[in-house]
């Protein structure tokens, strides 16, 4: 039987040209994860899919998130914490001055995009729970 990886990216705006510029950022390495790896999982018979989750901008809160096989990065990694930090451009897109945004804390190091090294990490580990 085929395993799967199912990895969801929850965030504001329609696609990455309408998105906040963090979520366009941790979008932006997502993809070049997803196709780093989707050739390597294959011959391993491990199919990746992403599955794109637009939130409204009510659900800011929410936005720059991701999941695998429905498990949230913060609660596969272990020492990374989530924060909000202000967002200029979710301020753009809530109408509203004072937004902050999702982030992640790892390591002691602030990263507003999600960066490609941590999507790895958690895409392996996901994989180890199954």
């Amino acid at each position: 039987m085929k395993k799967e990886l199912v990895i969801e990216w929850r965030h504001v705006g329609e696609d990455l040209d309408t998105t906040c510029d963090r979520c366009h950022d941790t979008g932006t390495a997502l993809k070049a994860v997803i196709s780093e790896i989707s050739t390597l999982l294959e011959m391993e018979g491990v199919s990746v899919r992403l599955v794109e989750k637009v939130l409204p901008p009510t659900a800011v809160e929410e936005s720059n998130s991701l999941l695998f096989n429905c498990i949230p990065i913060e609660d596969l990694l272990e020492g990374v914490e989530v924060i909000s930090t202000p967002c200029a451009s979710c301020a753009c897109i809530t109408c509203e001055e004072d937004t902050e945004c999702r982030a992640l804390r790892y390591n002691g190091e602030d990263y507003e995009a999600i960066p490609p090294e941590l999507i790895g990490l958690a895409a392996a580990r996901a994989l180890e729970m199954e």
